[in-house]
């Protein structure tokens, strides 16, 4: 069998959620399923790390899909040309993105969640008008879609009217290396990135999906009625940095104990979260949440929101909150920072809870998924 997939999002020392879903799932197919042809296609130049046994041909077609006139061009112009020279049997597209020219090739599209449905106003107005007239057309052109959450499967059902029997949820897993690290490593580490404090730890683009607004001011709130020196260290690009992300912190009173150390490669983000008093991920709107299973990896006690995915994926082993509660936010960073037993408690129940969430049962499922949509032909 011959399987053409997007790659356009494995970009070097750039791998984002979807990226790595991207990464770990390819890396597990590709090798797994040495009988099979695969052709990764890139939008620009791609590094070696990506072409992960003798079964995969890169290929590559500009112009570099990042803006939605390049969408278009790159998805409806120049990958058709591509597909058509392969002739495959099915096209694997991780990323939510299709094709609507393609139509005699199989297609399987993984959707991470349908956020701009829900939240328009925090994307850019020519991005968010691009997903909402594509998406759907997407959705329905795929001849089945993955998804990394029942909460986003029953998402794309009701937004847009897809057979439930269309929809595979896949869910994501959780980088292997992370793990606990030694007492003498935490402290290093803590010195390097906190002044040698404890503090509560934020990773993802720094969006406003991300709920840093809340974030900072329950941090404020937290350290108003805490006699403690606890930081709050915010990992990553300032991408989506907002004017009213920015005012939020230009407002804090405790500025001065968050911590900005911009995006972390994975080994030091290993680090930097094994050794965190706890994650802070109180996104309002999530597909799935990887860093939440990385914290359960790292025997880290995860505080995340009560909204979307994240229950799902936290099951009993975090506190949830309300991400529109500023109290309710401030109030679970108190009861983790003043009780071990709690800490303990949470890290013991995430230990077990991790274990549903391997890249390995991932790739099993998407792979499936790919059979699936040829067996459909």
């Amino acid at each position: 069998m011959k399987i053409a997939v997007n790659t356009r999002l494995l970009v070097k020392d750039k791998l984002e959620g979807i990226g790595w879903f991207t990464y770990e799932n390819l890396k597990r197919i590709t090798r797994q399923q040495p009988e099979h042809q695969f052709y990764f296609i890139f939008d620009r130049g791609y590094s070696p790390e990506f072409i992960f046994s003798e079964n995969v041909s890169p290929l590559f077609t500009g112009p570099q899909a990042r803006h939605p006139v390049l969408y278009y061009l790159w998805f409806e112009h120049a990958l058709p040309r591509i597909i058509k020279r392969i002739k495959p049997d099915v096209f694997l597209s991780p990323d939510g993105y299709l094709s609507l020219s393609v139509k005699d090739v199989p297609s399987v599209n993984v959707f991470h969640d349908l956020n701009f449905e829900h939240y328009p106003d925090d994307l850019p107005w020519f991005e968010r008008k691009y997903y909402q007239h594509y998406f759907p057309k997407y959705a329905h052109h795929a001849t089945r879609i993955a998804t990394v959450s029942e909460f986003s499967k029953r998402d794309i059902i009701r937004q847009y009217g897809i057979a439930e029997d269309k929809i595979d949820v896949v869910y994501n897993g959780a980088n292997e290396d992370f793990a606990p690290i030694p007492q003498k490593k935490i402290e290093n580490t803590r010195s390097q990135y906190s002044d040698g404090k404890p503090y509560f730890f934020f990773i993802g683009a720094l969006h406003p999906r991300k709920n840093l607004v809340r974030l900072f001011d329950a941090y404020d709130a937290f350290r108003e009625n805490s006699d403690t020196d606890i930081k709050l260290v915010v990992a990553g690009e300032k991408k989506w940095w907002t004017a009213s992300i920015r005012k939020a912190y230009e407002q804090m009173k405790h500025k001065d104990e968050v911590f900005f150390p911009g995006r972390l490669n994975a080994g030091e983000l290993h680090k930097v979260l094994a050794s965190a008093l706890a994650l802070t991920y109180v996104s309002y709107f999530e597909g799935f949440g990887i860093p939440i299973v990385e914290a359960f990896r790292c025997r880290v006690p995860v505080i995340t929101s009560n909204v979307t995915s994240m229950p799902e994926v936290a099951g009993d082993a975090a506190l949830l909150t309300d991400p529109f509660d500023i109290d309710s936010i401030a109030d679970a960073m108190r009861q983790v920072a003043y009780s071990e037993e709690l800490r303990k408690e949470l890290t013991d129940r995430g230990a077990l809870r991790m274990q549903e969430f391997t890249w390995q049962k991932s790739s099993e499922r998407l792979w499936r998924t790919i059979e699936k949509a040829t067996q459909n032909q």
